[in-house]
């Protein structure tokens, strides 16, 4: 995923680097489903494809925080996903930050 202006200060200045070691440690693989960094794949059935198939996309992997946390870039805490992999991953954390994000603010009411 792309960093947001506001996390930048967040990562540390030799990020290129780190972000390249992991990509080399998963030989520019997804470390979970194992499909090849810019790869086309059809979208509906993942299967590798011509780029201009119908429902082809390229596949992108980044390097994912395990712990959601910029500041902590352990090699144990980072892995090459693809979108797929990470997005879903991500899933659960980004609803609690839209519900965080949602509440602040606001006071709660407890009817219990």
């Amino acid at each position: 995923m792309p960093i947001k202006p506001e996390n930048k200060a967040r990562y540390p200045k030799n990020w290129k680097e780190i972000r390249a070691s992991i990509q080399a440690r998963a030989n520019d693989k997804c470390e979970w489903c194992g499909v090849v960094n810019h790869a086309h794949i059809n979208s509906k059935t993942r299967d590798i494809c011509l780029p201009d198939e119908e429902g082809a996309i390229m596949v992108v992997c980044t390097t994912a925080h395990l712990d959601h946390t910029p500041e902590n870039n352990n090699h144990n805490n980072l892995a090459f996903l693809c979108q797929k992999c990470h997005n879903n991953y991500d899933k659960g954390h980004r609803k609690q930050t839209i519900r965080d994000s949602r509440n602040v603010g606001q006071l709660r009411l407890n009817l219990c």
